[in-house]
């Protein structure tokens, strides 16, 4: 197996990361600015509580994929920062803005009523919509020529806010309790649905639009992969109504993963489809020896931190209301 494949390989391992924990996070934004209701702050000081500890650390998954491409893969790098020049930017200022109000509202009186804290509020959530649109958007024009204002990367634009939102109040329900929960467990069931919907969509415009995707999707091994998808969200749907959070959880992670997952297995051999492969896109071999060779190094300080990270706040009680 050539080097360029492996690392294509760990870049898309970064790419999952970041869709299974910062897409959580992303999701945490919209439902706070969709909090309506007697309990509206009830349900916002319970996104704040749970992903205040670790919403800066995610992006790292982030910078992980961005390290890769412009080292093992700098045409790429070059060609996606010059086509989707607009799209990356205002996921850029996205990203800023939503960590900056998260911040700023938080030290300015979350639980009150002050105006700037409400102005604040908005900033947040309206950023946590749109960078998960945008990134949906870009994942779509990868796999259909970098055309962005297309009906797939549009498409793959709102499947990607619905996926969102469906992984933060299915997280969300083994951080809450009483009604609380339930309030949650409900709203996963209605974003879950969407995405159910929205995926009816985005499959006959892939068959249209990116028929190169289409035939991985439909064939060994990328829908193998796409089906064990479709079985670990239907688990999460049933866990859901069954109220088995934990097994909901673990469920829709696996939904994204194996999503995620299928997407590039279908997409090779190709990182822009139809201009570049990873071999045409892959730097000289001795760079790609280096970056290979001392992934390790950087992954045994990484990984390590974040697992430690997690456990330390998971150890904390589910939110509860006083």
């Amino acid at each position: 197996m050539g080097h360029e494949i492996l690392l294509g390989g760990l870049a898309l391992a970064g790419v999952i990361a970041y869709g299974v924990f910062a897409g959580a996070d992303f999701g945490g934004g919209v439902w706070d600015i969709l909090a309506r209701g007697p309990r509206k702050a009830e349900q916002r000081d319970a996104i704040a509580h749970t992903m205040g500890p670790v919403w800066e650390a995610n992006h790292v998954w982030l910078i992980f994929v961005i390290v890769i491409l412009f080292t093992a893969f700098p045409r790429a790098y070059a060609e996606l920062s010059i086509g989707l020049f607009g799209p990356f930017h205002l996921v850029l200022v996205g990203i800023t803005l939503r960590g900056g109000a998260f911040v700023f509202r938080a030290h300015g009186g979350y639980l009150g009523e002050r105006v700037h804290a409400r102005a604040w509020g908005v900033v947040f959530g309206g950023a946590s919509v749109i960078t998960p649109v945008l990134l949906g958007m870009s994942l779509g024009a990868v796999s259909s020529g970098l055309r962005v204002l297309a009906p797939l990367p549009l498409a793959m634009g709102a499947l990607a806010l619905a996926i969102c939102a469906y992984l933060a109040a299915v997280y969300l329900t083994l951080e809450t309790e009483g009604e609380l929960r339930e309030l949650f467990r409900r709203k996963a069931l209605y974003a879950g649905t969407f995405v159910v919907a929205l995926s009816g969509v985005v499959l006959p415009l892939t068959h249209v639009a990116a028929p190169h995707l289409w035939g991985g999707l439909t064939s060994s091994p990328g829908a193998l992969v796409v089906g064990a998808g479709v079985l670990a969200a239907l688990t999460s749907g049933g866990a859901l109504l069954f109220r088995h959070f934990r097994l909901a959880r673990l469920a829709a992670a696996a939904q994204v993963t194996f999503l995620l997952a299928g997407w590039g297995l279908s997409q090779y051999p190709y990182l822009i489809f139809p201009s570049l492969t990873l071999h045409q896109a892959a730097a000289p071999p001795a760079t790609l020896d280096f970056v290979l060779y001392t992934m390790p190094f950087g992954l045994l300080l990484v990984i390590p931190s974040m697992i430690w990270l997690f456990r330390v706040f998971s150890r904390a009680r589910p939110f509860s209301a006083s």
